[in-house]
């Protein structure tokens, strides 16, 4: 437990554990809060009940009850909300819209988190001299770079010393907070509620204003759910009450009792808490800190976008393992260094962390409300809860993120647009190949010849039988895969064994061995075989196909051939969609990675046969 909640600490809690470097910054900073005694402690007192009530009751009491057989995030929980109105095939289609373009928000976040983070740990090289500025953006840049280049070796080795550091980091930021705190202890009153009240209630313009700069201390929330099936509830639980939330508190609360003695420190109070002897530590430590919050979040990227192809939403990318241990640990080069060039672009665009804090938020608060929505249809319709309670549940949660989110929408021109605009590219690609592979799955069922009235008539005459397997695969169970046809005009040879294999992946994480598949003997030694997958598991044909050993068929895999159809798709006309999303789709396709590579199949045992296919 002890070391599963270290890993916590280091994983689930970099990104918001690294918004004290700008959140009170860009609070007092806007210029809409003048520095009076009461203001202070009442912008404190919002600080911590955001915490409480997003971070404490949201996600660590409510959300993260809502597993998906033990897994978390966006994903798992757009699965959960789907599958819960799976009577209602409307209303599902409208979560399942919905929840997708959710995930798609999290490449906006994923872009903005690093380029803050990263950007405001150097910017602390400016409080230690004036002289540093003009090198703040080359090597925040720099960091960047060896922080992507070094994803293909994986995280495995440099992983084990997050937790640590991060556990330092929380460590130092407390005691800091607590220097500061000492010296001005009436700050504590701030953690009464009534200040945050009396603020909100003397200042309502002011307030909605700096909500959009209050929501920069819970960013990094939906990692609470998303990493839970890597580390538990309880872990999660016990690093968030026993060292996050304290050393947030404190050192929000230290950053408030410098800003009340001097308030001219408001151009980086974070740094400008440690003494002078300290700051280039600190500012190498918060780098470190900034860079292992980066790190969580581009490994998210990759899980969430094996999970997202395994849905269909995506086409295959190339996909490698960094681990021979553990196969969560993988390396997508497309997404690594598409995220980079999206985040060099955010760097050299606002080139200053106040100006992302501006584009920061609409993506986090937009997150907020789909999982609060989300939520509500999880706890109403798969756990039966009353209609009240569910309404008064998640309600409360609704309205706070509502007020987040309207407030961070008057930054939309100042920046906001951005992470919006990669969220929008990114949902038009998955609407587009989502759409497209059901226009391509019809086109086939149209021309499908039956499987089984196939075979008998092919078994009349039979061609001439050869030693060996031959494994073709088939999107719909039933019909004569394309291959087979290409196979017997050309080759007019049967093979002595014959499977044809449907892979089907399914809107839950896992699915057994046990589970892994379903066969049916056609006779003459032809079987129809389907393999099912979960969202996160790693498809594997080969493997999956041994366990038919002791059913009636067993395969030698040195006499095995799989044979593939690699379709050609040819943009039409009418109907369909519209051409310039057919084209997309049709470059989507041919850049796809290949299905032989994405199942795992063994290169000098594949044989494709192409085809054209017109949508």
């Amino acid at each position: 437990m002890r070391a599963l909640t270290l890993g916590a600490i280091g994983v689930v809690y970099g990104d918001i554990g690294t918004s004290v470097l700008y959140a009170v910054k860009e609070v007092f900073g806007s210029g809409h809060v003048p520095f009076t005694h009461d203001n202070v402690l009442g912008i404190l007192s919002i600080f911590f009940w955001t915490l409480t009530v997003i971070i404490s009751i949201k996600y660590v009491t409510l959300v993260l009850r809502a597993d998906n057989n033990g897994e978390g995030g966006l994903v798992a929980m757009l699965t959960l909300a789907s599958q819960s109105v799976k009577g209602k095939p409307a209303l599902r289609r409208v979560l399942l819209l919905v929840g997708i373009f959710g995930t798609c928000l999290f490449y906006g976040d994923g872009v903005i988190t690093p380029a803050i983070s990263v950007l405001s740990a150097v910017e602390g090289l400016e409080v230690v001299s004036p002289a540093f500025k003009s090198a703040v953006i080359p090597l925040t840049l720099l960091i960047l770079f060896v922080l992507f280049f070094v994803q293909k070796r994986g995280t495995a080795d440099i992983g084990k010393f997050f937790g640590p550091v991060t556990l330092v980091w929380f460590a130092v930021i407390a005691t800091i907070g607590v220097g500061q705190i000492v010296q001005m202890p009436e700050v504590l009153w701030a953690l009464s509620p009534h200040y945050a009240l009396g603020f909100m209630w003397a200042n309502p313009g002011t307030t909605f204003v700096i909500l959009g700069a209050v929501v920069l201390c819970v960013t990094g929330g939906e990692a609470l759910y998303a990493d839970m099936g890597h580390f538990g509830k309880q872990p999660i639980r016990r690093a968030w009450f026993g060292v996050v939330m304290p050393a947030l508190t404190l050192n929000y609360f230290g950053q408030g009792a410098l800003l009340l003695a001097h308030p001219e420190a408001v151009k980086n109070p974070f740094f400008l808490m440690a003494p002078p002897w300290a700051l280039l530590p600190l500012v190498g430590l918060a780098t470190l800190a900034t860079v292992i919050a980066s790190q969580a979040l581009i490994t998210g990227a990759f899980s969430v976008t094996k999970q997202v192809i395994q849905l269909g939403y995506l086409p295959r990318f190339q996909v490698l393992h960094t681990s021979i241990k553990e196969t969560g640990q993988i390396y997508m080069p497309l997404v690594n260094w598409g995220l980079f060039v999206a985040i060099v672009l955010a760097v050299m665009l606002f080139k200053s962390s106040s100006n992302l804090a501006a584009a920061y938020g609409i993506a986090v608060t937009l997150d907020m409300l789909i999982t609060t929505l989300l939520t509500f249809f999880v706890i109403r319709y798969t756990w039966r809860y009353p209609l009240a309670l569910c309404i008064t549940a998640t309600g409360l949660f609704f309205a706070v993120d509502l007020a987040f989110f309207s407030s961070n929408l008057m930054k939309l021109f100042q920046g906001g647009w951005f992470p919006l605009l990669i969220a929008g590219a990114v949902y038009t690609l998955m609407l587009t190949w989502h759409e497209g592979r059901r226009l391509i799955n019809q086109k086939l069922r149209a021309d499908a010849i039956d499987l089984a009235s196939f075979l008998e008539a092919v078994f009349v005459s039979p061609p001439v039988r050869v030693a060996g397997t031959a494994v073709f695969l088939t999107a719909e169970p039933g019909t004569v895969p394309n291959a087979m046809l290409h196979n017997l005009k050309h080759n007019k040879v049967l093979h002595a064994i014959n499977l044809f294999v449907t892979v089907v992946n399914h809107e839950i994480p896992w699915i057994g061995m046990d589970k892994r598949l379903t066969i049916e003997s056609l006779g003459h030694d032809c079987w129809q075989v389907v393999v099912n997958y979960g969202f996160k598991n790693d498809p594997d044909l080969p493997k999956a196909l041994t366990h038919m050993k002791g059913r009636g068929c067993d395969l030698d895999p040195m006499t095995t051939s799989y044979f593939l159809s690699r379709d050609t798709v040819a943009p039409t006309l009418g109907g369909g969609m519209a051409p310039w999303r057919e084209k997309i789709f049709a470059q989507m396709h041919l850049n796809a990675s290949a299905a032989a590579d994405f199942l795992n199949l063994p290169s000098n045992a594949v044989v494709e046969l192409g085809s054209k296919i017109e949508i």
